[in-house]
């Protein structure tokens, strides 16, 4: 049982990310002070959004220069502080040119150096960990061998690797090293979240999120001739940005914590954004079958290999802990979708 202390300051990691700047937001608005983690605290581009927030809640924000890569960088935002929320890590689904230095070193470094600060800081008691579903599983074909064809927090990605789903392997290997870290000592507990693919309207200025680049080639044309026939377990980004915050105050929290409001097809999807925005975008008019997005997956930077292991699979997941423990109540999946649909259309994103 960790109880904290809700007039110290709290950390937030990687604070102008996705997820983390609403974290930000929702932590300012519950009262709490908090330092945020950027990589460049000038670049007005990527944090333009916080310097706002921090206009708005005088006193209540402070940005901080951190680089995942350097040791001790993560010490001086961090005293002080009773709660760590984890949030940095790269989130980089295509194009890689090298997994291994793109994502594998800065989340296991980043992991590293951030646990490692936290060790050195006596006032931490918890750190909330942004971990993934794809910490649980790497491939929608495993379904197929799970009870009842559901996902739990008992399981664990066992097959990606640096070639196959390198991001997968990323969270699996970052969320085990911090384990690791939180099971070596005694001081601090962690709490982790694993999120399915995360939607819903974005305030940051600058986005390159894959989950923006999901939503731009459903709305865009990209499948318009023929989207495949594939299911993503999705949650809110408000409701993830919300369970961080009660992970951190529920004093009896632990554990792992699936964070997915349901699983949708890319057909759904495109469903819910047609009823909402008729003849306002160019979205997917069939589901292709699968030899075909097979045959034409390179073209699109996939490999055949994830083609064969996801595209006509169901894939669900257990949320009834994170509901029972820390009382999250799921946004309704459509609506999600609607509204970040609604941005990218009032931003000018799609034409």
């Amino acid at each position: 049982m960790t109880t904290i202390d809700k007039s110290m300051p709290v950390l937030v990691t990687g604070a102008n990310g996705y997820v983390a700047s609403w974290l930000v937001k929702y932590l300012l608005e519950d009262g709490f002070t908090v330092r945020a983690t950027v990589r460049d605290k000038t670049n007005e581009k990527k944090v333009g959004h916080l310097l706002a927030l921090s206009k708005a809640h005088e006193g209540k924000l402070s940005l901080h220069n951190a680089d995942l890569f350097d040791t001790g960088a993560f010490d001086d935002a961090m005293a002080g502080c009773e709660v760590v929320f984890h949030t940095a890590s790269p989130f980089i689904v295509r194009g890689l040119k090298d997994p291994q230095k793109e994502l594998i070193e800065p989340a296991l470094k980043g992991t590293h150096n951030v646990l490692e600060s936290a060790n050195k800081t006596e006032t931490v008691k918890r750190v909330v960990l942004t971990s993934s579903v794809v910490a649980i599983y790497s491939d929608s074909i495993e379904t197929l061998d799970q009870p009842n064809g559901v996902f739990s927090e008992d399981d664990w990605n066992k097959t990606s690797s640096v070639s196959h789903q390198p991001y997968n392997y990323s969270k699996t290997l970052a969320e085990k090293e911090a384990w690791k870290m939180a099971e070596a000592q005694s001081r601090w507990d962690m709490v982790v979240m694993n999120p399915g693919l995360v939607l819903g309207p974005t305030l940051a200025q600058a986005s390159d999120s894959t989950s923006l680049s999901t939503m731009l080639e459903i709305m865009d044309g990209t499948m318009r001739t023929g989207a495949p026939d594939l299911r993503f377990p999705l949650v809110d980004v408000r409701d993830v940005a919300t369970a961080h915050i009660k992970g951190a105050m529920t004093e009896s929290a632990s554990g792992r914590h699936i964070l997915v409001s349901g699983s949708a097809s890319v057909m759904e999807i495109a469903g819910w954004i047609k009823k909402a925005m008729p003849g306002r975008c160019k979205l997917p008019l069939w589901q292709a079958p699968k030899f075909l997005i097979w045959l034409i997956a390179p073209i699109f930077g996939i490999t055949r290999d994830f083609v064969k292991k996801n595209v006509g699979y169901p894939i669900e997941f257990d949320n009834s802990r994170a509901k029972s423990e820390l009382r999250i109540e799921f946004s309704a999946l459509e609506q999600t979708v609607v509204d970040h649909a609604q941005q990218i259309v009032d931003d000018g994103l799609i034409n």
